[in-house]
């Protein structure tokens, strides 16, 4: 595995501008890629500034369903400094994204959790002071 130098977690969505505006817009993702009409998909992919690691969403022309499968389902973004999750926080507030109460108490009062667009949760979480995280 030492030559693995990257990895994308693929989703299909039927709502595929609405989750380009909340990963990228609300959440500050960093659009790393996408295409369009490629054997009937479309999609796009996020990714954080150099690093190797993004998601890829998808939509097929005849449609691509893909309900949360619970709500424990996370997918979590750790960041060092509160002011950021603020800023985040407030761009999806505007955006008419609400903070979700998480399923885990783990992550009560040290993370905020929303939902994006297709009702997948998602993780911010407040590493400010913390180890091993």
């Amino acid at each position: 595995m030492k030559n693995w130098v990257q990895f994308r977690i693929a989703r299909p969505t039927n709502q595929l501008a609405e989750i380009s505006k909340f990963y990228g817009e609300g959440l500050g993702l960093k659009r790393v890629g996408g295409f369009q009409n490629h054997d009937g998909y479309d999609g796009i992919m996020f990714g954080l500034p150099n690093v190797e690691y993004h998601l890829e969403f998808t939509q097929h022309i005849d449609g691509s369903p893909c309900p949360a499968p619970t709500k424990d389902n996370l997918l979590v973004f750790y960041i060092p400094h509160k002011a950021e999750i603020d800023l985040v926080k407030n761009r999806l507030n505007h955006m008419g994204y609400i903070e979700v109460e998480p399923e885990n108490p783990y992550w009560l009062g040290k993370s905020i959790t929303f939902e994006d667009p297709d009702g997948w949760r998602i993780v911010l979480m407040n590493t400010e002071g913390l180890r091993n995280t």
